[in-house]
């Protein structure tokens, strides 16, 4: 191919990659949240045009062209939300924190929304029914009841008769007490997995049927802990992994039927999830009482006793709005083409990213530098009786 051919393929490629990126930007203006990524997503695409310039031949600015109206392609679909209509969905874990909030914030928009409540008669199902529209049932479910399951299965189906459930989002879940994975007794590993996991699971098994019928959305509220490994969260991480990996073959499976299915990773938010002073007493007692005095010894007792102080402290390293959070939930049910994963946080994709990316040990001495790991609240005893940094 000549030069005057060469040089008119690649303009055209920048042209039409400039294009799509104008595009772009007009689809993401439609929604205010969209604009900033709408902008970005263009002045890349404006970038991978300018590269296709006469200078790098036909073949290298077709491959730029490509590359970028996939990249744009992608963005255009992601952008697009479904009406709410009259959709439903059910929510676990609305007690306190992302599914109280979240209940609120799916019945402000006008879904019908039932929420299940660890507790029906406490002060988070109450607000509930006092703050939202009459369209929103509070259902009393604990997720490792399969009893209570079941009973909200059949309460959901009635009211909804064949309409079908459009949305089950999977927030319940519990946290533990921050420790090494070596001092966590085996009940603390137990209860994880069976609300984290087991929990989730059971809901999702009993409610498919209802989501098959409206070929609607299953999304399941992980952690960044269930994706990457942090200090001091082997039990909750382990669970939270397990759900992750659940919601990652179960989106493969269900693609079937039409069912989209998703898993949120959020970063540190304030939800409360840590407990309350008297959880921690009972948990830290728990944990102390079933140490092997070996064990007890290698850690010592000022290191033991200041793992509380990491609970204490917690809160303060979270943020306290969860709007990121609700966000990527109500992607996940309305978006045409919804994320298998979403990372909603400041800078919660740079731990995943540095894990997927480098080598094991650069993310391990990253997360030490980042958390504090080995170095708060104190120091354990080595074999040979000294004081080393972890």
């Amino acid at each position: 191919m000549d030069a005057a051919a060469s040089s008119a393929l690649g303009w055209l490629c920048a042209g039409v990659t400039a294009l799509f990126g104008v595009t772009a930007l007009c689809r993401a203006s439609r929604n205010p949240l969209g604009i900033a990524k709408g902008l970005l997503w263009s002045l890349l695409a404006a970038l991978l045009g300018l590269l296709c310039v006469p200078g790098l031949g036909a073949a290298v600015g077709l491959g730029v062209f490509v590359l970028g109206s996939l990249v744009c392609c992608a963005f255009l679909g992601d952008r697009d939300l479904l009406p709410v209509g009259d959709r439903a969905v059910l929510i676990t874990g609305n007690d306190s924190g992302i599914g109280h909030a979240l209940a609120k914030h799916l019945d402000s928009l006008g879904f019908v929304v039932f929420a299940g409540v660890l507790d029906k008669d406490g002060p988070g199902a109450q607000e509930l029914r006092q703050s939202c529209s009459p369209r929103l049932c509070v259902l009393q479910l604990d997720i490792t009841s399969t009893t209570q399951v079941k009973e909200a299965y059949l309460t959901i189906s009635e009211q909804l008769q064949n309409a079908g459930l459009w949305g089950l989002v999977n927030n319940a879940g519990i946290l533990g007490f921050p420790a090494d994975g070596e001092l966590l007794p085996m009940s603390t590993y137990r209860h994880c997995m069976e609300v984290n996991f087991f929990g989730a699971v059971q809901v999702s098994k009993t409610f498919l049927p209802l989501l098959r019928k409206s070929r609607g959305r299953l999304v399941n509220m992980s952690s960044m802990a269930g994706g990457i490994p942090l200090p001091r969260y082997a039990a909750y991480g382990a669970s939270k992994a397990a759900l992750s990996m659940f919601s990652g073959v179960m989106r493969q499976e269900l693609s079937k039927w039409g069912i989209k299915v998703a898993a949120i990773h959020p970063s540190g938010f304030r939800t409360g999830i840590q407990g309350t002073a008297e959880q921690w007493d009972e948990q830290e007692q728990e944990l102390l009482a079933s140490l092997a005095a070996e064990t007890r010894s290698a850690y010592g007792e000022e290191y033991l006793l200041g793992l509380r102080s990491y609970l204490v402290q917690l809160p303060s390293h979270c943020a306290p709005d969860l709007s990121p959070v609700l966000a990527a939930v109500l992607h996940a049910l309305l978006a045409t083409r919804p994320h298998g994963l979403y990372t909603p946080g400041k800078g919660a994709y740079i731990p995943l990213f540095i894990f997927c990316c480098f080598p094991l040990w650069f993310y391990d001495f990253f997360i030490s530098k980042v958390l504090g790991a080995g170095s708060a609240p104190g120091q354990p005893r080595m074999a040979g009786g000294e004081n080393q940094k972890l």
